[in-house]
């Protein structure tokens, strides 16, 4: 199993996003740099904003695409090129409608669900075969309403279970990073 290199929360940029649930992806590398004192900053070349440090023993890059998130796949690629890092070393944090508030999954591959952000990845890098931390926000029960309800905060109840399964999966990051996924799989998933 591969060691992970690169972290990309995937959100929108700008103010008026930041406490959407499409967002969730930018809240849970923002919580990892804090607690691991490390500093974001704009990176044209990326085409967002990056943080290089290391977790426990492994050097580590954050990613926060400033490309609004269908464009996605463009700051991914541009920082995975750049850094020879394999499809299999990065993982992807995003919101995911098919799981409640309170759940997150680490999976490898598998489609894009609709979400755009992940589309647009599988597109730039040719394959879906990339690690996504899948963190739940639950679905608004009609399809015609998704894009309104992932651009919309959360009601409070919904964040403090969000903010919960992020702090469940922030516990296993280490493992992962490590190429320990089964590991944390199993810490994560049977909670």
């Amino acid at each position: 199993m591969s060691q992970i290199r690169l972290i990309v929360g995937l959100g929108n940029p700008g103010r008026e996003y930041e406490t959407t649930r499409h967002n969730v992806g930018f809240w849970w590398v923002d919580e990892l740099a804090r607690r691991e004192n490390l500093s974001f900053r704009t990176e044209a070349k990326f085409h967002g904003l990056a943080a290089r440090g290391q977790l426990n023993v492994c050097e580590i890059a954050l990613l926060k695409p400033h490309t609004f998130m269908n464009l996605s796949g463009r700051a991914v690629a541009a920082m995975a090129q750049f850094y020879k890092i394999l499809p299999s070393e990065i993982l992807v944090v995003h919101d995911e409608l098919d799981l409640q508030p309170g759940i997150a999954r680490l999976k490898l591959g598998g489609s894009h669900g609709g979400h755009n952000g992940l589309k647009d990845i599988i597109a730039q890098l040719g394959t879906k075969d990339f690690w996504r931390l899948r963190l739940g926000i639950g679905h608004p029960g009609d399809r015609a309403q998704v894009v309104d309800y992932v651009l919309n905060e959360p009601r409070r109840e919904e964040r403090e279970l969000i903010i919960d399964a992020m702090q469940q999966s922030l516990q296993v990051a280490p493992l992962v990073v490590e190429g320990k996924t089964e590991a944390a799989m199993l810490k994560l998933h049977s909670r």
